[in-house]
């Protein structure tokens, strides 16, 4: 049978006390060292998480960015075709309107040519009529007709200047 003796009893409060003194400096410490672990690997996988929250949302934003600037940029795009559109339709109707005064002004230039020559054949005309009407007085010495021949033919030629009479 069992018997109680005093070795015993010590035997068992010396485990009782071995394992109340591993508790409170081996158990305990090295427990509480496990939760502060398994706390901060929490808190670490609530911040990763979070991040990641964060990501997503940065990651949707810089899309919806991104689908804005495509549309943004078509919309430059189109702008500067209107703008360069409209700036070949300026250039071409000043174009256009230099090239128009450019023949006006060679039809007015051509206009004066004919004019001077018009009224250089008209002054050699008249000399030729003058020197021919000299001719004929100088062969008739009929002074009063060959002077009326004249001013007939200058009236016929549209000549009335009298310098031309000299």
């Amino acid at each position: 049978m069992l018997r109680l003796d005093w070795n015993m009893v010590i035997t068992i409060v010396n485990l009782i006390v071995l394992c109340l003194l591993l508790k409170k400096f081996l158990i305990g410490p090295v427990t509480a060292i496990m939760e502060q672990r398994a706390a901060l690997i929490e808190q670490q996988l609530a911040d990763a998480k979070n991040d990641k929250q964060a990501a997503g949302d940065l990651k949707a934003s810089y899309e919806e960015k991104l689908k804005t600037s495509d549309a943004e940029s078509v919309r430059i795009v189109e702008e500067s075709r209107a703008s360069a559109r409209a700036e070949y339709d300026r250039i071409v109707a000043e174009a256009d309107r230099k090239a128009a005064r450019i023949l006006e002004d060679a039809k007015k230039a051509a206009e004066q040519e004919r004019e001077k020559t018009l009224e250089e054949a008209r002054t050699q005309i008249a000399g030729l009529v003058m020197a021919a009407a000299a001719k004929v007085l100088s062969e008739s010495n009929e002074a009063g007709q060959s002077l009326q021949l004249y001013d007939q033919y200058l009236a016929k030629a549209g000549v009335t200047d009298e310098s031309n009479r000299n």
